[in-house]
């Protein structure tokens, strides 16, 4: 049985932008653009209306931003995963993004099969950020974050030590495989193990879970561990 093609939704307010993705998208077999909005709110509306897989949110927008867009789509438990897109790699609303809830970010400039294969990534349960990226976002959201950053990490006290161990991998930027290797185990247990620590810590994905290790303080800028 075919699998159904990926339903997008493109939220960006520039209509060339918008064309753009269309032109690229549009010819792949496994997406279908569902509908298309101008600023967060319709964003949020035809999300909620058309109950999309994907949506690609742009984080500057008119009337509601991508980031406001992102959390109301997270908080009202739509079915729905958010790539958001942004003009650079370090834009300090991206943070904002992917603590609301968004699956990863790309910047605008990506190759158009990068983007493709992100938005199947996102569809599929994963999360994309360049792990640099995500290493050098997060760090600079801890650092603004000043003394507030050194607060115990009590929610993570429910994690085992193996579990706090793939958690200190992931935040820095490890595939499965290559924390199966590092702790010489099968990626099998890997992704047991991450599951379970998704679970505990009640986030959706691995980027989530990453951006709860730095605002827990597990994780210190420049990779410094508690």
């Amino acid at each position: 049985m075919t699998e159904r093609p990926i339903r997008l939704l493109l939220a960006d307010d520039q209509q060339l932008l918008r064309a753009g993705f269309k032109m690229v998208l549009g010819a792949e077999t496994d997406i279908d653009i569902v509908g298309e909005a101008g600023d967060g709110v319709e964003a949020f509306e035809l999300t909620r209306r058309l109950l999309p897989d994907v949506v690609l949110m742009d984080i500057r927008m008119p009337r509601r931003d991508g980031v406001a867009a992102t959390a109301d789509i997270v908080e009202a438990n739509l079915p729905t995963r958010v790539l958001v897109l942004t003009t650079f790699d370090l834009d300090e609303y991206v943070v904002g993004a992917l603590r609301a809830g968004a699956a990863g970010f790309l910047t605008k400039d990506a190759p158009a099969a990068d983007l493709v294969e992100a938005i199947r990534t996102v569809h599929h349960g994963g999360a994309v950020v360049a792990p640099h990226i995500l290493s050098t976002l997060l760090g600079r959201f801890a650092e603004h974050r000043g003394a507030e950053s050194d607060r115990s990490p009590a929610i993570l006290d429910a994690l085992t030590a193996r579990e706090r161990e793939v958690l200190l991998l992931l935040s820095k930027g490890l595939t499965n495989a290559e924390i199966a290797d590092a702790l010489t185990v099968g990626e099998t247990t890997v992704k047991t193990h991450v599951g379970h620590l998704l679970t505990k810590l009640g986030v959706r994905d691995r980027v989530q879970a990453v951006v709860l290790a730095y605002e827990s303080g597990l994780v210190k800028p420049g990779g410094d561990e508690r």
